[in-house]
């Protein structure tokens, strides 16, 4: 038996440490600690993350039964209920903002050089945002509606490596539109926003960053028609046109010309009229460009669907935040080992590898390669058959 590390400690050792030490230095998050530091709050957040916990109990009651083990993951402070729950409320959450930001710059470096298309060689993000419901009692800071409190997360998701390069955590009643005020925008790359980001003016800001955009057009904007192009009817194409905008206000937010494509998705039916400011791709790539937008949407299902960013171990937005940040860490640190170990199974399966088998001191190698742990667990997954002979 491998009598090294636990698999938790493994995972966790490929984060850059001593960046760690800096971000909370940054924020002077030891001031006055006694035994319990900002790192050993990091894991036992990470913890519940990767072990699927739902509240704050169950993840001390779990990291405290095997006391004997607590040490080989790499806690050194004593775990309790309050402790850990008093970090969660008063630590800034900007050193966990500040290290995830870190990591996912690391995450970055590892995906360069691959590209959306032949066609297209530069950079394909995706924004939306996605809202956490909030009970309007225990969050009242959060208040969206009269009886409802919620907060959003707001991202820009690289579409080639499915990594968030830009995350804002806000309330439920900002505007989803403001948000793009926070983006710089990097030449030739093209961003793919729906219709509801719609502002003329931030569009052409966009524009005039040398930067793409794919967007829907909205239901009421009116065109004027400067020249129609030639299109691919067999490819769901039905109009391909350059055009101003008809409104004089608008017009004055944005005077320059746009690309207006009408497609048919041929599996559903619906129409579709997309604008965008590139004039060179062809109108079946734009269409296949924003179809590649519900990559971000599937981003917020996973996450919401595996890691715990939906029940809250603490009722203050520093608490809140702090989870959040710890859970988008676990994410991305997942993709770099995906990445660097050039592992052919889902995050969602090598995540399932480490919350069953934390506490165990197997080999990394061994536990995510096909002759290890995450074979075995295919194969006890398989339903067995009562004909079995």
């Amino acid at each position: 038996m491998h009598s090294g590390k636990t698999i938790f400690a493994q995972f966790i050792e490929q984060l850059p440490h001593r960046e760690f030490s800096k971000c909370v230095a940054r924020y002077h998050g030891n001031y006055r600690m006694r035994s319990f530091s900002c790192w050993d709050q990091f894991l036992c957040m990470a913890f519940a993350q990767l072990a699927g916990l739902d509240s704050l109990g169950d993840t001390v009651a779990c990291l405290r039964t095997p006391d004997n083990k607590l040490y080989h993951l790499g806690i050194r402070g004593h775990v309790s209920k309050s402790t850990l729950a008093k970090a969660n409320e008063r630590r800034d959450w900007r050193i966990y903002e500040d290290f995830a930001r870190h990591v996912i710059g690391i995450a970055q470096k590892l995906y360069v050089g691959e590209t959306w298309s032949e066609s297209l060689t530069h950079s394909v993000y995706a924004f939306d945002s996605s809202t956490i419901d909030l009970c309007l009692t225990l969050f009242p800071w959060a208040k969206f509606r009269k009886r409802k409190a919620a907060i959003k997360l707001h991202t820009l998701l690289d579409v080639v490596s499915q990594i968030p390069t830009v995350i804002h955590i806000t309330i439920g009643k900002i505007h989803d539109v403001n948000l793009l005020d926070t983006l710089v925008y990097e030449a030739g790359a093209v961003y793919l926003i729906d219709r509801g980001y719609i502002d003329y003016a931030r569009l052409y800001r966009l524009h005039c960053s040398q930067a793409y955009y794919v967007t829907r057009a909205k239901k009421n904007a009116k065109f004027r028609r400067m020249e129609s192009r030639p299109v691919n009817r067999a490819a769901g194409i039905i109009r391909d046109q350059l055009v101003r905008l008809a409104n004089p206000g608008m017009a004055e937010n944005y005077p320059e010309r746009l690309r207006r494509i009408v497609y048919i998705d041929p599996e559903s039916g619906k129409r579709l009229v997309f604008l965008t400011n590139n004039f060179e791709l062809p109108a079946e790539t734009i269409a296949a460009l924003y179809r590649s937008r519900w990559k971000v949407e599937l981003f917020f299902k996973w996450i919401k669907q595996n890691l715990r960013i939906k029940a809250f171990f603490g009722t203050s937005a520093n608490a809140v935040k702090t989870q959040i940040w710890i859970a988008i860490t676990m994410y991305v640190l997942a993709a770099i080992m995906k990445k660097q170990m050039n592992l052919e199974a889902p995050l969602s399966k090598i995540l399932l590898i480490f919350r069953i088998h934390s506490f165990e001191k197997t080999p990394l190698h061994d536990a995510l390669y096909e002759n290890g742990l995450l074979e075995k667990e295919a194969a006890s997954c398989k339903q067995l058959s009562l004909f079995d002979f």
